[in-house]
């Protein structure tokens, strides 16, 4: 009994994404729906990416590390949150917090490293589509890739162990749908402003990388597409790139409100609100937007479609 209770002590309570909701099975409906279709869109897109050849390049090499990320990222948190709901237990061992922080920091932390190399990938497009080949050939697609996983696990690494090292106290209450940083801090005994600080940093300057690549090249991808004339060429460049674009928007502004934003600016409603956007709804609109504003990859869906209706 003595170490049954010595173990619970140091587990947490995740007081859940709604506090005495009565909404509390419509709310569960909508994010189990929602769950399910980002798996399996962000599989389908896996999956297309690798059975078409047409797709066998390396702006799907790079979408197909972006939805297998999304993937890893929407089962980091959402399979606890609807666990908790069901089951009422809402309690998270002390280990599964650190597991759920570092994965949730290394998939968001390669997305945005991703995101930013994808930006460089449909610059060289737009602006050197002669040297493309060789610019984006596969060992550089591997490369980038590989950096990107190694940017986001460096980002884990680094901030899993000082946050599971901090000294809890009380209740251990996070009011929280998962074990994010600042909602868990809020727990520490100690002072925890240094370290609070070497985040901001850490967060500043993996949001200013990317931010900077993809400034300079959507800024001469617009220099680019301005010196076209033909309309056909101003339409297709702004098709290729209108996707990526708005994927961006969507996951750097949710991140930079999370990290970067000042502390006085937060409520715990608010960031709860905002976490569930970024993990919940992000993952699910990546694929929807790819795919529904792709042709080749509505070709490729259709292509598989037809080969399974005639194979029954």
């Amino acid at each position: 009994m003595a170490m049954k209770n010595s173990t619970s002590s140091s587990d947490f309570i995740l007081l859940g994404l709604l506090v005495n909701s009565q909404a509390a099975g419509i709310v569960f409906t909508v994010i189990l729906a929602i769950f399910m279709v980002a798996v399996i869109a962000n599989l389908v897109m896996i999956f297309l990416i690798q059975v078409d050849s047409h797709l066998h390049t390396p702006m799907y090499f790079l979408l197909s590390q972006l939805s297998i990320m999304d993937t890893l990222f929407i089962c980091t948190t959402v399979p606890k949150l609807l666990a908790d709901m069901v089951f009422q237990e809402k309690t998270i061992s002390f280990v599964a917090c650190g597991i759920q922080i570092f994965l949730y920091l290394t998939m968001i932390g390669s997305e945005f490293f991703l995101l930013g190399l994808m930006a460089y990938d449909r610059y060289v497009a737009v602006c050197n589509p002669l040297r493309y080949p060789v610019l984006m050939n596969r060992k550089v697609c591997l490369l980038l890739a590989a950096g990107a996983w190694f940017g986001g696990s460096l980002d884990g690494f680094l901030l899993t162990p000082i946050t599971m090292n901090v000294n809890y106290c009380g209740p251990r209450s996070v009011n929280h749908f998962f074990c994010e940083i600042p909602a868990v801090l809020k727990l520490a005994c100690a002072d925890t402003s240094l370290y609070e600080t070497l985040m901001y940093i850490c967060c500043v300057l993996m949001l200013l990388i990317p931010i900077s690549i993809i400034s300079t090249s959507y800024s001469l991808i617009l220099l680019t597409v301005h010196r076209v004339r033909s309309a056909e060429g101003q339409r297709k460049a702004f098709t290729t790139c209108s996707s990526h674009l708005t994927v961006v928007s969507i996951f750097y502004g949710a991140a930079f409100y999370t990290y970067v934003l000042p502390q006085s600016f937060h409520t715990p409603e608010q960031d709860k609100v905002v976490s569930a956007f970024y993990t919940i709804i992000t993952p699910v609109l990546n694929p929807l937007i790819y795919s529904l504003r792709n042709k080749d990859v509505m070709e490729a869906f259709k292509k598989v479609f037809v080969r399974c209706s005639s194979a029954q």
